[in-house]
């Protein structure tokens, strides 16, 4: 009984007293790389940019003119009558951008443009242009025989008036081969656009005011008689946007 318990005694005493068995070794600390958290932060900016270029670049989007004011035949566009807008690129439009502005400066637009169009290069010319099958009419209007207020861009209908205004009626004395539309109710020209109005003369009380009518082609003989007869007057009609 005693020799069993010096044995036992002596097994525990084999084990070193102060070593825990199964402890881990400490971790050395982690190495901080602030190189490397820059880079992280560099290219999340990065991707942020360039999700930012796709979604303006969708569609090859470009910045062109818009018109926020009308503008008259045969007038130039102001800066206050511009903003720009962003729309699709394409090559079968010709579109005018704000790199075209010196040019679109120098020139006329072709026909009345209206507020909300966009402006590509075929509204414009050089002088304005006249149309083709359309002619432009100078007349000189006295008082009574035009609209307060007369704008250019406005649509008009053109009458004969005064001593002469029935004469070509049933005897074709007009000369132009239309002797039935100088007289009566029916109008000289039915539409005409005002191209420009100059001011008004108020030299000796004449109050006479300079008009610039276009008109087709085949009106334009009988309106320019008309006109140096001083028997011309307009009614301001609504447009026609058929």
């Amino acid at each position: 009984m005693k020799v069993q318990e010096r044995g036992g005694a002596g097994t525990h005493r084999g084990a070193a007293p102060g070593q825990p068995v199964g402890e881990r070794l400490p971790a050395p600390p982690r190495e901080r790389k602030p190189a490397l958290a820059a880079l992280a932060v560099l290219l999340i900016l990065i991707g942020a940019l360039g999700a930012t270029v796709l979604v303006l670049r969708a569609g090859d989007r470009i910045e062109v003119y818009k018109l926020k004011g009308d503008v008259a035949a045969g007038h130039a566009v102001q800066d206050g009558d511009l903003t720009t807008v962003m729309v699709a690129a394409d090559t079968g439009v010709h579109y005018i951008t704000p790199e075209q502005k010196a040019a679109l400066g120098k020139l006329r637009a072709k026909s009345n443009l209206y507020s909300g169009s966009l402006l590509v290069g075929e509204m414009f010319a050089a002088d304005g242009g006249t149309p083709a099958g359309k002619a432009a009419v100078g007349v000189s209007l006295k008082e009574g025989q035009y609209p307060t207020n007369l704008k250019d861009g406005e649509t008009v209908a053109v009458y004969r008036v005064g001593t002469s205004a029935g004469a070509g009626k049933g005897n074709g004395s007009s000369g132009t081969g239309n002797s039935g539309s100088t007289g009566g109710s029916s109008p000289l020209v039915q539409r005409a656009v005002v191209s420009a109005t100059g001011t008004q003369d108020k030299s000796f009380g004449s109050g006479n005011l300079a008009v610039t009518l276009t008109v087709n082609t085949a009106e334009a003989a009988a309106l320019a008689q008309a006109a140096s007869a001083g028997e011309v007057a307009v009614v301001r009609v609504a447009p026609d946007n058929g």
